[in-house]
Order: structure tokens, then C-alpha cells, then sequence
């Protein structure tokens, strides 16, 4: 089943427009990839899904609901958390303290059961509660984010450039990390990845964006196999 896709989607910021008839899909319990270069319009696509880019035409549908344009907060409270590539802690606090900010409208009761559900499914912050996010190093402050998203137990996580300057171990541990939310929980995934070929290994249906225009569809290992994938990659062929 379709959990979250856009129709025939331009949007941008104010006049500019950065995507261009998008048309996407993300089905219930599965990982959906995007990948793309740099200024491709991935990180565009989940801000419109989100309610912070402008929709000039087209729609975004959660679960059979128009959600177009919707202000962020109320998507947040349909179910979707995303994750920016930056700002997505606080590194002057502790990391009991970010699990804390995460569940700040749940009963203490509730959300001292989600804390200790998230730190089953990442152990090591365990041993972090007290120290502060921004002494974490890379991969942990993203197991960290990902952690505070799950304290709302969304039903979709959109996951925007969560491995960038990371050592290749860590990529592949985040990577791995997402694998097992999927198959854990159960959960519905969106990742935008600028590691192409790791991302598009774990993935269960692939987009290629280039300059705003979505370029291929399909089986991440079709695309993977491509024998002009990088030539679609760089958008030099269609």
C-alpha cells in the first residue's frame, strides 16, 4: 500500500522553482531511496512533503490525505518525523535531555517506556545519557536524531543525508541501523543519500533526481545496473 506519494509536484522557495512534475511513492514498510547530485532538489522534495518548500502545483497525499501545503507541525502530528541534515540535535544538552525535548507532549510515565524502547534499539546511548549530544561524535549524534524522532513513534521517517562526513564503518552502520528499523518496527522509510550505491543496496524501490526532474524509477539494483548509471547519475543522458 501507498503510505505517502506526490502528484505532478513543481515546488520550490518563493518564485523559484527547484522541482519540476514529480511524481513519487512510498509504500508501507519498505525503504525508499532517492538518490542524485548535489543540487539535485532531494532535500526540496522532503521539505515540500513537509509543509517548508513552496508548492507552486501538483499535490502531496499521506495516506489517502491531501496534506499540500500543510503546515509542518501538523504534518509532524499525522505521523511523519523528518530529519534535516543539519540541526537535528542539541548539542548543549545531554542526550537524556534530547530524548526528553523529543517526547515534551507525552505523560512522564509514556515517555519514560519510549525512551527506554529507543535506547533498546540503540544501546550504546545508554552509556551517554548524561553527556552532552555535541561531545558525540558523528555517527552517534545520528543515532541520536533518529532516536528522537522514533520517541513520537511516527509511522513514516524521512531521512535526509543522515551519513554525510561520516567514516565509511559509520555510513555502513547507519545504513544497517535503518535495515533494521524497517524490519524491526516495521516502519516506513524515505532516505535521501548522497552514498548512492550503499543506500541504493538496502533499498526496496529507487528514484534518480537530476535538476529537478526525476529520471528513472524502479528496483534499486536495476538502477544499480544500469550500464549508464553514471552517465544518468551526472544527467549528461535521459
Amino acid at each position: 500500500m501507498v503510505m505517502l506519494q506526490t502528484v505532478n509536484l513543481y515546488s520550490g522557495y518563493g518564485k523559484l522553482k527547484v522541482l519540476f512534475d514529480i511524481n513519487f511513492r512510498a509504500k508501507e514498510r519498505e525503504i525508499t531511496v532517492i538518490v542524485g547530485p548535489n543540487g539535485a532538489g532531494k532535500t526540496t522534495l522532503l521539505n515540500s512533503i513537509c509543509g517548508l518548500a513552496t508548492i507552486h502545483s501538483g499535490k502531496v497525499i499521506f495516506e489517502g490525505r491531501e496534506i499540500t501545503g500543510m503546515p509542518t507541525h501538523k504534518v509532524a502530528k499525522m505521523g511523519v518525523a523528518y530529519l534535516p541534515q543539519l540541526g537535528n540535535v542539541f548539542s548543549d544538552l545531554t542526550v537524556e535531555e534530547n530524548l526528553r525535548i523529543a517526547g515534551y507532549l507525552l505523560e512522564e510515565k509514556e515517555l519514560k517506556d519510549r525512551i527506554d524502547e529507543v535506547l533498546d534499539l540503540f544501546p550504546k546511548l545508554r552509556a551517554f545519557l548524561k553527556r552532552k549530544a555535541g561531545t558525540l561524535s558523528g555517527g552517534e549524534r545520528r543515532m541520536l536524531a533518529i532516536a528522537m524522532a522514533l520517541i513520537r513513534k511516527p509511522k513514516i521517517l524521512l531521512l535526509d543525508e543522515m551519513t554525510t562526513d561520516l567514516a565509511p564503518i559509520l555510513v555502513k552502520r547507519v545504513l544497517e541501523k535503518v535495515v533494521e528499523l524497517r524490519d524491526r518496527l516495521g516502519l516506513t522509510i524515505v532516505l535521501v543519500e548522497q552514498h548512492a550505491k550503499r543506500a541504493l543496496e538496502i533499498g526496496d524501490w529507487a528514484y534518480l533526481l537530476v535538476s529537478g526532474t526525476m529520471r528513472f524509477e524502479g528496483r534499486p539494483d536495476e538502477l544499480l545496473e544500469h550500464p549508464q548509471f553514471a552517465k544518468l547519475y551526472l544527467g549528461i543522458t535521459k
